[in-house]
């Protein structure tokens, strides 16, 4: 018996060069997003409320900006690009470890084992911090942009589908490594390693920006440049798309407790389970799941709608929500043979999971459903836009964990005693139940979605028949 011998299957160099940039910049992003809002009042002492509008600000920036960094990278080329993105982004996050130091010159902020605050709640130039995030923003704005189009542009027809699987590979790396350093950093340095965390970050950028510049050669462009007027024009037609718009806020519920594991989850852990929780970690198990489900979901739905898919997710995020809640419901620690742990973080693992779960059932055909929603021809203009539903979602999903936290587990500094703040922080896991609320709300509206547009689309040959 004979076997044809596969193919080889082969990259050019900036092919490998734009994987290991993008593993490095996941690695620095998310190692300092998962601590965000913690470095935004432990160091910076902003209010859960004020932490939360900044950090969902950036990140609903991070999802918008893209689309406007792409036209500028079309026509400076992708080589200045990235070296702009991971200049800015060295510069932001350096600036996010020194920023700390210049309020301690001031007598502000004195660093020990702990930090310990002297005046940082009335100091304005913590707002400093602002333009820092917004410099950042603007550097990973780029490398959305940017990364993926030399990933197409390095791929063959043939290739194409192993790039992209490449890539996303180094993407979920990138992401695993830069959440799993976050707990060595702090177990050893307590609050500092808060602040130390952003010269990681700062290394990892700086070594990317070395590669570009050193090895990354090309000069490419996109095929088809687009104007400011041009990416304006197409988000004011993808706004005034009745079905896509409707669409992307039911989603937003999704994503808005998606969002928790960054806004609410790393205080939630740490205030009611204590410091030794590891909410970097617990973060990991959401792409773990992901990776362990997601073929699995995308075999078992294969003969169903997209909207169908989507719809059976929506529904699992209620449980996800009321799962994290639980914890409150547990007496004593969780004995799980190997180890033990506190019942907050136990629960919180368990709605992770089911949050992983439910994003294998929509984030896959998500894409899939909008790009049939967009008028023939443009779905690829379209595309462009359809993460709005992130951009709306950071903003209030950050925006009221902010409320909810100083409303149900606020931060223990803020309390005399102990026995204080354990009063105050009695009902913590109703924090859960309003995210439970917005997951129901948007699964039975995606239902309701459904209908009317199957009704719809029911009735424009009838329309035109009756227009003839």
């Amino acid at each position: 018996m004979t076997t044809t011998a596969q193919p080889k299957v082969s990259f050019p160099k900036n092919f490998w060069i734009a994987n290991g940039v993008e593993l490095l910049e996941r690695a620095a992003y998310y190692g300092v997003f998962i601590v965000i809002t913690l470095y935004l009042s432990r160091i910076l002492g902003f209010s859960d409320v004020e932490a939360a509008w900044i950090s969902g600000s950036f990140s609903a920036g991070l999802y918008l900006l893209p689309t406007f960094s792409g036209a500028i990278a079309d026509k400076i080329g992708f080589r200045h690009s990235l070296m702009l993105a991971f200049g800015l982004l060295t510069i932001g996050y350096a600036s996010l470890a020194f920023l700390p130091l210049a309020l301690e010159a001031q007598g502000l902020v004195s660093y020990g084992r702990e930090v310990v605050f002297t005046g940082l709640m009335e100091a304005d130039i913590r707002w400093a911090i602002v333009p820092v995030m917004v410099i950042i923003m603007i550097g990973g704005s780029f490398i959305k942009a940017v990364i993926t189009a030399t990933v197409a542009k390095s791929t063959s027809a043939e290739t194409r589908a192993k790039g992209f699987s490449i890539f996303y590979m180094m993407v979920n790396i990138g992401a695993f490594s830069g959440k799993t350093v976050v707990k060595p950093l702090r177990e050893s340095m307590g609050d500092l390693g808060l602040i130390n965390l952003n010269y990681f970050a700062a290394t990892m950028t700086g070594l990317a920006f070395i590669a570009i510049f050193f090895f990354f050669k090309t000069s490419d462009r996109s095929d088809e440049q687009r104007t400011f007027a041009q990416v304006w024009e197409g988000l004011t037609r993808v706004l005034a798309n009745g079905r896509l718009i409707t669409l992307t806020l039911i989603i937003t519920g999704f994503w808005m407790v998606q969002h928790q594991l960054y806004a609410t989850m790393p205080k939630y852990v740490l205030r009611m389970a204590g410091e030794s929780a590891s909410p970097s970690w617990y973060a990991n198990v959401n792409p773990f799941v992901v990776v362990l489900t997601v073929g699995a979901v995308t075999a078992l739905m294969r003969h169903r709608s997209a909207l169908t898919s989507m719809t059976v997710g929506m529904f699992i995020m209620p449980v996800s929500a009321l799962m994290m809640a639980g914890g409150n419901l547990l007496e004593g620690t969780v004995d799980l043979g190997f180890m033990q742990m506190h019942p907050i973080a136990f629960m919180m693992i368990v709605g992770i999971v089911f949050q992983g779960l439910a994003e294998s059932f929509i984030s896959p055909r998500f894409l899939e459903y909008f790009s049939l929603q967009a008028p023939k021809g443009e779905e690829g203009l379209y595309l462009g836009f359809s993460h709005l539903h992130s951009f709306i979602s950071s903003l209030l999903g950050f925006g009221l964990s902010g409320y909810l936290l100083s409303a149900y587990c606020p931060d223990p500094r803020l309390f005399e005693t102990h026995e204080a703040w354990a009063a105050a922080a009695s009902n913590a896991h109703y924090i859960w139940y309003f995210f439970a609320g917005i997951a129901s709300v948007s699964a039975v509206s995606l239902i309701i979605y459904g209908k009317v547009i199957k009704r719809l689309d029911a009735r424009q040959p009838q329309l035109a028949t009756d227009n003839a």
